[in-house]
């Protein structure tokens, strides 16, 4: 049995794609409104210091959307390279939001971003003061839209399978845009942005503070980034917590698999601070759990059921054989069989669980003849992989609660005016650097990794969505992705540095303008 297979080199391809694209894109979307915040206090106070704030951020800012831009245009093609039978089936609906993104928000951004680079000396305060306003607006609509089209795979709504072209077709674009999984996705995201941006700020100006170099802009630097992250994680755990009751509502397979929930307790059930899953045996070693918590945060009640994965698959095995009679189905109306009205009817009423009967295709060429065997095992492959949603959801989470400590004792020392004699808190500060890309990589790992085995939710199978390309073509631009994305990390890495040790002689450079 071979090891990896076209499907999951794909997959990784994929991954490797979007999680390097992420490193950028939270950044990016937290410093524009960091920036725009910085220009609004100059342009009121007047202060020359806060203008020269915004133009050194401004800088990273710049270098950190380059590449943003870059690694998304790579993403984007490949879902005409590798996952084309996806683009086929829901490009109608998925390419939507994608498309709008480009057109309002894309371009929106990318042409106020070099009036921001280059407008300074040619705009007056205000005129410059709302090109950055258009810079922020325009990141966070182009988060808003891919967040859109993204939510569509985890919640797919308002659509119609069109059986004879064999395509999703959309019904209403209102209800996929205002879609409930979208809206709280997005303000997480958006937050957990702003939370990397402020340290990100918060960890270079200790840096320059511990090597006592342009002390006034460092200790600015510090306070804007220390009150904007103190808010903004406040922000992302609320809106987090959230998103557990949504996944509760639309994703149960997915709630289960991150508690390791293997049965269904008397509610409300228990939340395992710690264990260590097993899978195969489907229960957990040294667990330490909270009584009740579980339930509450994820229901809103102490009443409400969590469904535990065994009956999970259950239910999903009843859904599979629902699955193959539309398919049944659906098969006579391909052929051109004349159907009765009876069978008509059963087609509409069961024709949204042909995604689960798909899902014997990995396990047999004959849907319609699977044995109970084909049927249990397609089941059990409703549940993704546990032990690693597990141990991301959790290491996201005490990312946050670190981060919001973090900002706590920085705002303090804000308050108090003792920055500088901080010297223990800014050497935490620079090392706390890492830790929201932590959190970021790791949510969405959870989120992406946890809708397994659906490419999208209960309709198209992952192993479906690929494209007819053979296992070393994969392989070989799999490679040759790794080496561009390790050079250009390492590239990016010592032009940042290089800006960040050339500090003093920006500020100089603007002493004499």
């Amino acid at each position: 049995m071979e090891i990896l297979n076209t499907v999951d080199l794909s997959r990784i391809q994929f991954a490797l794609t979007a999680m390097y694209h992420f490193l950028f894109v939270p950044l990016t979307i937290g410093m524009s409104l960091i920036l725009a915040i910085m220009e609004t206090i100059y342009v009121i106070r007047g202060n020359i210091l806060y203008r020269d704030m915004t133009q050194f951020w401004g800088k990273l800012f710049a270098i950190n959307f380059a590449m943003g831009v870059a690694t998304g245009i790579i993403m984007e093609f490949q879902f005409g390279t590798n996952w084309s039978y996806f683009s086929n089936y829901v490009g109608d609906i998925f390419g939507a939001p994608l498309a709008i993104e480009g057109l309002m928000a894309f371009f929106l951004e990318s042409t106020f971003i070099g009036l921001f680079l280059f407008g300074w000396k040619k705009l007056g305060k205000l005129q410059h003061l709302f090109v950055t306003w258009m810079v922020t607006l325009g990141s966070n609509f182009s988060a808003l839209w891919i967040i859109i089209a993204n939510s569509w795979m985890q919640n797919p709504i308002s659509y119609n399978f069109n059986h004879n072209a064999m395509r999703m077709e959309m019904l209403d674009i209102s209800k996929v845009i205002f879609n409930p999984y979208a809206q709280v996705k997005f303000l997480h995201t958006v937050s957990s942005g702003y939370c990397t941006a402020a340290i990100f700020i918060l960890s270079i100006s200790s840096y320059l503070l511990v090597k006592k170099k342009c002390v006034n802009f460092a200790k600015n630097s510090f306070s804007v980034s220390a009150i904007f992250g103190f808010f903004a994680i406040i922000f992302a755990i609320f809106l987090g917590d959230e998103s557990g009751f949504e996944i509760n509502k639309l994703q149960k397979s997915k709630l289960s698999a991150i508690e390791a929930e293997w049965k269904t307790e008397k509610p409300p059930s228990s939340l395992k601070v710690f264990a260590i899953p097993n899978q195969k045996e489907q229960k957990n070693y040294y667990s330490i759990e909270i009584p009740k918590l579980l339930g509450i945060i994820a229901t809103r009640s102490t009443k409400e059921k969590i469904l535990g994965i065994q009956d999970i698959i259950e239910n999903n095995k009843v859904k599979i054989r629902k699955g193959i009679v539309a398919y049944k189905i659906l098969k006579k109306i391909k052929e051109k069989q004349k159907i009765s009205e009876f069978e008509e009817k059963r087609f509409t009423n069961l024709k949204k669980y042909l995604g689960y009967a798909l899902l014997l295709k990995k396990y047999t060429k004959n849907i319609e003849q699977a044995k109970d065997t084909d049927i249990e095992m397609a089941a059990n492959d409703t549940i993704p992989n546990v032990l690693p949603l597990f141990f991301s959801f959790r290491i996201m989470v005490l990312c946050g609660f670190y981060m919001l400590f973090l900002f706590t004792f920085c705002l303090a020392i804000c308050i108090k005016r003792k920055i500088e004699n901080a010297k223990f808190l800014q050497k935490v500060c620079i090392f706390s650097l890492p830790i929201p890309w932590i959190a970021s990589e790791s949510g969405w790992f959870v989120s992406e990794y946890g809708r397994q085995p659906w490419i999208i939710f209960e309709i198209l199978p992952t192993f479906l969505g690929i494209s007819n390309v053979k296992k070393y073509e994969v392989l070989t631009t799999l490679v040759l992705f790794s080496l561009l994305y390790f050079i250009s990390f390492f590239a990016v890495l010592y032009v940042v540095c290089k800006i960040i040790k050339n500090s003093p002689k920006f500020f100089e450079k603007n002493k004499k303008i």
